[in-house]
Order: structure tokens, then sequence, then C-alpha cells
């Protein structure tokens, strides 16, 4: 650790990646990456996800948890979902377990922070002359990040915080989180939490737990285990959001016949 809090070079980051809920119909995301072609030049830069439910930073901070886990450290995510943007929140960067985030102060990166290990934060005081008041996302988040992930860590534009400012609750949620475009269901609760022999109940229909959807009946409604450690509601190939009308913001409930009501 060097003064101030500013990262060693050994611990700067070797790839970009990207979690917005900017969707791929607009030009958003490809202006983002004209900046990170501009100040990180080389680097890999992964779209890992454009579909965080809109506006939705509490699903968003489950789902960046989740999803960063399997990136090695020394990742950099640009991560934007920002309603306040221009209102007069904060921007962020955070250090969790080895990984890096910049994005709005408004819970967004609060989770894998939480959660982490180690941690460390920074408000981002600098501001560029050129700031659009509604995409910070393009013309503060990315630059930062792109000095970062191409080794150059601007402390001269960041200061040292305790924690983030906006902090949601690091415990899981029973609700949908996101539904992907198999109808598959993702719930805010790991998978940790319960067993085999678990039912998982979404508006008043129980579902039983299967190990993969090949031990499923065709056309079978049931709840595993992803691949991201987050319970799933799924139907072996079918929809599940449209045979049981899910939709992200649902409450489901998780019941182990033992001991009742887990989650």
């Amino acid at each position: 650790m060097g003064s101030a809090g500013t990262p060693d070079q050994t611990s700067l980051p070797s790839m970009l990646v990207l979690f917005t809920d900017y969707g791929w119909h607009d030009p958003y995301v490809g202006q983002i990456k004209a900046v990170l072609a501009s100040e990180a030049p080389g680097l890999a830069v992964i779209d890992l996800l454009h579909a965080v439910p809109d506006f939705n930073a509490h699903a968003g901070a489950l789902l960046l948890d989740a999803l960063s886990r399997s990136f090695p450290t020394g990742a950099v995510f640009l991560c934007v979902v920002d309603p306040g943007v221009g209102a007069g929140r904060e921007a962020l960067v955070v250090e969790a377990d080895g990984r890096w985030y910049v994005g709005p102060d408004n819970g967004l990166l609060s989770i894998v922070s939480a959660r982490a290990k180690r941690h460390r934060a920074w408000k981002i005081h600098w501001r560029p002359e050129r700031l659009s008041v509604s995409f910070h996302g393009r013309d503060l988040f990315a630059p930062i990040a792109g000095w970062i992930a191409a080794g150059h860590f601007p402390a001269d534009k960041l200061t040292l915080v305790a924690e983030p400012g906006i902090q949601f609750d690091a415990a899981d949620l029973p609700r949908i989180l996101y539904i992907d475009h198999f109808g598959n269901a993702w719930t805010g609760i790991r998978g940790g939490l319960a067993d085999a022999a678990s039912q998982l109940e979404v508006n008043g229909k129980r579902l039983p737990w299967r190990r993969v959807y090949a031990e499923a009946g065709k056309g079978e409604a049931f709840w595993y285990v992803n691949s991201s450690g987050l319970i799933e509601i799924a139907v072996n190939r079918g929809n599940a959001a449209g045979m049981l009308g899910l939709k992200v913001g649902d409450l489901i409930k998780l019941y182990s016949p033992a001991h009742g009501p887990v989650h």
C-alpha cells in the first residue's frame, strides 16, 4: 500500500468489465467503450451485463456481487445503474478482495464491499472539464476506470473514505432480481441457505429442488442453484417467468420440511 491509500503497482488490474442497465439498443455502451479505448488502449473490455433491471440499484448490487466473484483479482468493473445521476449523489471507487469497482454511491457497490474479506473505498472528487449532467458513465466513471485499468491509479482525483455513503443490507434478499431471455428467474438468495429437501414458493406455488435441468421432467417448474451461486427458478425446456407469471421484485419464500420457513 502506498501513501494516502494508493495501491502498489502489483495490485493493479488487467481487464475492464462493464455492468450496466443501458441495454444494447442505444448508443451508451458504445460511447463508454470509446472512452475506455482512449484511456486504456489494448485492454480487454468484457460486456458482463447490460440488462440489470432498469433503475434498480439494489438488484444490481446483489447481481454484481454474485457475478463478479468468477473474475480474477485485478479486474476493474465499470458499474452504472444510476437513476440519481446529476442530483448530488457521490461517485466511488471500491477495491474489494482485489477487484475494483467504479460507479455511483447509491448502494450499487455496497454489497460487494460489505461481503468482502477486505475492502477500501474512495470518493471521486475530480470532475472533468466536459461532464454531462446525465451521463456520468461516459464522462466521469469511464475515465477513472480506464486509468486504474491502465495502471495509473488516480490518487490525486480521489479521497479515501471509510465506507460507501449509501449501503444496502448485505443479507440475502428473498425476491426475484433478474429474468434472463430463457425466462429463468434469478433470486437474491445464495444457494448455501437451502438444501435438496427445501421447497421454494412463488406466487402461491411450491416448487421442488432439482440438481440440474435434466433431472426435471419436461415442462416441470423447479428451483436449483445456478452457476453464479444464486437460487434460480426454472422450467425444463420452458419459460418459468411466463408459466408462473414472474416479474422482477416478486417475493419468494423458502421452506425446510424440518424447520419451516428459511427465508
